[in-house]
C-alpha cells in the first residue's frame, strides 16, 4: 500500500525529544557555566552573551538590549507562520551561596542560583534551537522565538518586556520553572509590587547632643511596627515582607539616612494597589512621628498569572509523555545526603521520576511571566530540577541547581517544550481553542495595566 504524501511525511518527521536529547551537552555546558558565573538581575552580561552566542550559531535572528534593557533580547527562527514564543531567564539570587556539593559548603561567591534559572536558560535554548531544526527537518511553517530575559527576582524584566509591546504578536508563549517535582498544573501566582523606602533624618552625637538628631533609623522602626499591625487587618491572600537594607554605621551616630525595601503580594492585582496606599500612608506617618522625611522608589510589580487550562492540559499530556528524572546510583545517594539537611520527613527520591496529578490552584509565589499571561495564551511547566523536599532559594536548590540531577531536570522541560511547540505549529485547532479561553478570562474591553507605573528598568536595583 502506497502511503500518501502527507503520512509519508509524518513518519519521517523528526521526534522533538529526540532533537533535544542529542543536545544533552549543550544544556549541560551553558547551564554549567550560567550556574559558575551567578550573574545577578540587569547584571547578567556573560550569561546574555553565551545565550545569544548560541543561538547566532543556531541560525537565529537576535535583537538585543530590546526594552531599555542591555541583557535582554529577542531570537528568531523562521518566517510565516504562527509565532510560538520560549521564555528564557538566567539571573541569579543575592546573598546566598554553595557549591554542588550536598553538604552546606558556602561558595564564596555574591550570589548563588537558588532559583534554578541558569537551568531555566539552558533548557529553554536547547527547546528553541531543537524546534527550530524540527521546523526546518519538516518545511512547517513558523516562526520559534526565544526571549532572554533578565532579573526575574525582583527586577520584573519581562514587566518592561510586555510593556513594550514585545508579546503583541505571539500566538502562544510557553516557559518553565525549575522544581523539586514534575508538574504542568495550571497554578496562577501572586500580583506583587515592592520599593524601597528611603528615611532622611539629622544626624548628631547620640550621647553628647541626641536632642539635636531625628533618626531615619527610628523612621524605618516605626514603619515597620505600624505594618506589622496592618497585617492583622489584611484578607487572607495577603502577604508582605520587608528587609532593612541601611541603618546607619556606627551606634553613637544618629543615622540622617535609612532604607527599608517592602513586597506586597495579592492574588488580585486591584487588592495590590488598595495594600499599597495603606503602606504609603503607613510610610507618611512614620515620618511625621520621628520628624524624618520618606520618600520611595518602585522597583518592580507583577500581575498574577492568567491561567490557561486549555494549554495547561495540553502541556500536562506532553509531560507525562516525556516522563520525569531517573537517578543513577550515585545520584540517588547524593540526593539522599541533601535529604538528611532537610529534619523533617521529605518525599521519596522517587518522586522525581513522578508525574503530579493535574489540578487548578492559586500558588504563592510571584513572577513576571504574569504580564506576559495577559498579552498573549501563555503556559508552563516545574521539572525535577531539585531534590524532592527542596525549597526554592536554598543552598539546597543551590546545589542541585549545579548538578547532574539539574541539567536532567532541564532536559525533561526542553523535552516537552519541544513537544508542546511542535504540536502547536500544526493544530490550528489547539491555538483557536487557547485564545477563545484567553479572551474569554481578559474580558471585553481589557486593558493591560503594570504595576510598575511609566518607570524605567532600575538597572542598578542589585548594586
Amino acid at each position: 500500500m502506497t502511503l500518501p504524501a502527507t503520512a509519508v511525511a509524518q513518519e519521517a518527521a523528526p521526534d522533538p525529544a529526540a532533537l533535544v536529547a542529542a543536545q544533552y551537552d549543550r544544556t549541560e555546558d551553558v547551564a554549567t557555566r550560567i550556574w559558575e558565573w551567578a550573574e545577578v538581575g540587569y547584571q547578567e552580561e556573560r550569561s546574555s552573551d553565551l545565550l545569544k552566542a548560541e543561538l547566532r550559531d543556531a541560525g537565529f535572528r537576535v535583537e538585543v538590549g530590546v526594552a531599555g534593557i542591555p541583557t535582554a533580547f529577542v531570537a528568531e527562527w523562521g518566517s510565516d507562520g504562527p509565532v510560538i514564543a520560549i521564555l528564557a531567564e538566567y539571573d541569579a539570587l543575592p546573598g546566598i551561596s554553595q557549591t554542588a556539593a550536598p553538604t552546606r559548603d558556602p561558595s564564596g561567591l555574591a550570589a548563588g542560583h537558588a532559583c534554578g534559572h541558569n537551568l531555566f536558560g539552558a533548557g529553554s535554548l536547547t527547546a528553541a534551537i531543537a524546534t527550530a531544526q524540527w521546523l526546518e527537518a519538516t518545511g512547517t511553517p513558523g516562526r520559534i522565538r526565544l526571549y532572554g530575559t533578565p532579573a526575574e527576582e525582583g527586577g520584573s524584566g519581562k514587566v518592561y518586556m510586555a510593556r513594550a509591546g514585545l508579546f503583541d504578536d505571539v500566538d502562544i508563549a510557553l516557559h518553565w520553572h525549575a522544581g523539586d517535582e514534575n508538574s504542568a498544573a495550571a497554578s496562577t501566582s501572586l500580583a506583587n509590587r515592592s520599593a524601597k523606602f528611603r528615611f532622611r533624618g539629622v544626624s548628631a552625637h547620640a550621647a553628647a547632643a541626641p536632642e539635636r538628631g531625628r533618626s531615619a533609623l527610628d523612621g524605618v522602626e516605626a514603619m515597620n511596627m505600624m505594618v506589622n499591625m496592618m497585617r492583622e487587618h489584611t484578607s487572607m491572600d495577603t502577604r508582605i515582607h520587608y528587609v532593612i537594607t541601611e541603618g546607619g554605621s556606627a551606634p553613637n551616630v544618629v543615622p540622617d539616612a535609612a532604607e527599608v525595601f517592602y513586597y506586597v503580594r495579592h492574588s488580585d492585582a486591584d487588592e495590590v494597589r488598595a495594600l499599597w496606599s495603606r503602606l504609603e500612608d503607613v510610610a507618611r506617618g512614620a515620618a511625621l512621628g520621628t520628624g524624618t522625611e520618606v520618600e520611595w522608589e518602585i522597583i518592580h510589580g507583577n500581575n498574577p498569572l492568567l491561567v490557561n487550562e486549555t494549554l495547561a492540559k495540553a502541556m500536562d499530556a506532553k509531560l507525562r509523555q516525556v516522563g520525569g528524572v531517573e537517578y543513577t546510583p550515585e545520584e540517588r545517594a547524593w540526593a539522599a545526603t541533601i535529604q538528611e539537611s532537610f529534619g523533617d520527613a521529605a518525599p521519596p527520591l522517587e518522586t522525581a521520576d513522578e508525574i503530579q496529578p493535574y489540578e487548578k490552584s492559586l500558588g504563592y509565589g510571584s513572577t513576571d511571566v504574569g504580564d506576559v499571561s495577559w498579552a498573549t495564551p501563555t503556559v508552563g511547566l516545574r521539572t525535577a530540577t531539585w531534590v524532592p523536599g527542596t525549597s526554592a532559594h536554598s543552598w539546597q536548590a543551590v546545589a542541585a541547581s549545579g548538578s547532574s540531577i539539574g541539567v536532567k531536570g532541564a532536559q525533561v522541560a526542553a523535552k516537552t517544550l519541544a513537544l508542546m511547540a511542535a504540536e502547536l505549529f500544526t493544530d490550528p485547532e489547539l491555538r483557536a481553542a487557547a485564545r477563545a479561553e484567553f479572551d474569554a478570562a481578559r474580558g471585553e474591553g481589557y486593558e493591560y495595566r503594570s504595576l510598575l507605573g511609566d518607570r524605567d528598568p532600575p538597572l542598578d536595583y542589585r548594586r
